[in-house]
């Protein structure tokens, strides 16, 4: 019997260390910002990883799955294997023998509070990105093509397939900037 952990931030530069899920056999770590839990390999790796009376360590709730759907799904497939599963800031654990309706009930309503607190974090940054437009602090991200490259390249006779190449670009980025 193991006891695996699994952490997850969502960018490059933001810390695994603040997730303290304590003393693991096995851990498995990402830095990705995936929807869902197909688009997160080190998860998947768990999931194959992990045996009949494991148990998985995980920050938080939101920490394993962006919605619901995702969490019931990981969680059934998890304690189906005979594995528990531990969230160390919620105080929380879902054992496989404990997978009757009122567990069930319990972690969708967790699940259904974590991704309304997302939705609502999103809600907010929007509002603060309008307000920022609106006084003209807002600019979005840099560019990440040089469009007056693109055009002199153009006017120097190359092909749109060529100035892709050169460049490092998509040909229909190329197009679009010529034509748009």
């Amino acid at each position: 019997m193991a006891t695996v952990g699994y952490r997850r931030v969502s960018t490059l530069d933001q810390s695994l260390d603040r997730q303290d899920i304590g003393e693991v056999d096995k851990l498995f770590e990402e830095k990705v910002s995936g929807a869902t839990a197909k688009d997160r390999p080190a998860l998947q790796d768990l999931i194959g990883w992990v045996r009949e009376g494991d148990s998985v360590v995980v920050w938080s709730i939101d920490r394993l799955a962006r919605n619901l759907q995702d969490l019931l799904a990981i969680v059934q497939e998890l304690n189906a294997k005979g594995v528990s599963i531990r969230f160390v800031k919620d105080n929380l654990t879902f054992p496989p023998e404990g997978s009757d309706g009122a567990s069930k009930l319990y972690l969708s309503i967790l699940g259904a509070v974590a991704e309304f607190e997302r939705s609502i974090l999103k809600q907010r940054q929007a509002e603060g990105i309008a307000k920022a437009k609106a006084k003209g602090v807002y600019k979005g991200r840099k560019a990440t093509i040089d469009r007056d490259r693109i055009k002199q390249l153009s006017e120097e006779g190359l092909s749109t397939y060529k100035i892709a190449e050169v460049m490092g670009i998509s040909r229909m980025t190329v197009h679009r900037t010529l034509n748009g």
